[in-house]
């Protein structure tokens, strides 16, 4: 893969956002990674503590030394690595260099990769006027904006802990129907057996009209989510 250094995007200054990420998820050098709302996500298994402290401590002098900072979640039995660049808010090319520096080391300490086990959980919320209701679920929630957008689009854990709350409009006040739903974003080599278990498991789906980037299910009360990818939510003219 090219690398445009004065644009630090992968492929060229004239790639979207979302070609960037069908490029990313494409690449066979980031086996261990997937694209997950924006970002490059990848788990390995570590066997204990101590293995993953020491691999969270490499990643650390690796981030350091390419001036290029992933979170890192450490836990008993596993680390989860997320990265994006800030700065311009989407996947870029430093992106990819640290990937590849992170997967390297775990190569190195013989660490198993687990990039099904990766996800991300957001919260939608149908509204009819998302200026009305927003500052109240900002302060109830100590939420903030993401990035440069408003609050009125989605709502962010300063700390980056708990799922994201997003506004979705509603063209008319709808009564007979849950306003809350979930919405679970997997890797896209993994929604339809995600699909297929929820389905096995009593569900029934809604729509599958806007797949692969969603698929709306419901349990046996009628409570609704989506299962999501990064799949079929850009063209080449858009970002």
């Amino acid at each position: 893969m090219s690398e445009d250094p004065s644009t630090d995007r992968p492929e060229g200054a004239t790639e979207t956002a979302y070609q960037v990420q069908e490029s990313l998820s494409r690449d066979p050098e980031l086996a261990h990674w997937r694209v997950v709302l924006g970002r490059l996500v990848a788990r390995w298994e570590t066997g204990g503590f101590s293995r993953g402290a020491e691999f969270t401590s490499r990643i650390a002098a690796a981030a350091d030394e390419l001036d290029h900072h992933p979170d890192v979640d450490l836990r008993y039995p596993h680390v989860t690595v997320t990265t994006v660049s800030h700065d311009v808010q989407r996947l870029t090319g430093r992106d990819r260099r640290l990937a590849l520096a992170v997967s390297a080391i775990a190569d190195e300490l013989g660490l198993t990769p687990v990039p099904e086990e990766v996800s991300t959980l957001e919260i939608g919320l149908d509204v009819m006027a998302a200026a009305d209701v927003a500052p109240f679920w900002r302060a109830v929630l100590g939420y903030t904006v993401e990035g440069d957008l408003p609050e009125t689009d989605v709502l962010v854990d300063p700390a980056g802990r708990l799922p994201a709350l997003w506004f979705q409009q509603m063209d008319e006040p709808r009564v007979e129907r849950n306003r809350f739903h979930l919405d679970i974003t997997v890797p896209h080599d993994v929604a339809e057996q995600r699909l297929e278990a929820a389905l096995a498991a009593g569900g029934r789906l809604v729509s599958d009209e806007a797949a692969p980037s969603w698929w709306v299910l419901a349990d046996a009360e009628g409570n609704e989510v989506c299962i999501c990818t990064w799949q079929g939510r850009g063209t080449a003219g858009t970002d």
